[in-house]
């Protein structure tokens, strides 16, 4: 089965595909039971629509495959910290567990911002791991918006 590591690698080939379409270049991996089960890139710019982040893109696409908007014992693989917007999406999912590389710290919301996995009013919880990957998530990063500079 493959690693966290190996999964994040997946991710990190997604948001080149969103770099590559001038995107800020995060990607999103949705795994259930070992198995990729749906799969994004930031798309918001190309889709005219701000909801369309990669975690969401991934999550709309794994409970379509399923058809099933619960994605119980999914694991969400991100690039980048999750957003308030899109750790919401993957509470409501029911996911359980959210991998991401670099932390967000301007907008994360698994920690560095806010620590919405954590909020004990919410009714499921989601462990995180962060910091997967983290430098080659932030590299990519980094050279987006360098050069858009």
């Amino acid at each position: 089965m493959p690693t966290d590591v190996e999964y994040m690698r997946r991710a990190l080939a997604l948001a080149q595909r969103a770099y590559d379409e001038n995107e800020v270049p995060i990607g999103a991996l949705a795994v259930l039971a070992g198995a990729p089960v749906g799969e994004g890139w930031n798309r918001p710019i190309a889709s005219h629509d701000p909801t369309a982040h990669a975690e969401i893109v991934a999550l709309r696409a794994a409970a379509a495959r399923l058809k099933n908007y619960r994605l119980g014992n999914a694991t969400l693989y991100v690039t980048l910290e999750p957003c308030a917007m899109c750790v919401g999406a993957a509470i409501q999912a029911r996911v359980a567990r959210i991998v991401f590389g670099a932390w967000d710290q301007k907008a994360g919301a698994c920690g560095s911002v806010f620590d919405l996995t954590r909020e004990p009013r919410l009714t499921h919880r989601v462990d995180v791991f962060g910091g997967v990957c983290a430098e080659e998530c932030s590299v990519l990063l980094r050279r987006f918006f360098d050069a858009r500079r």
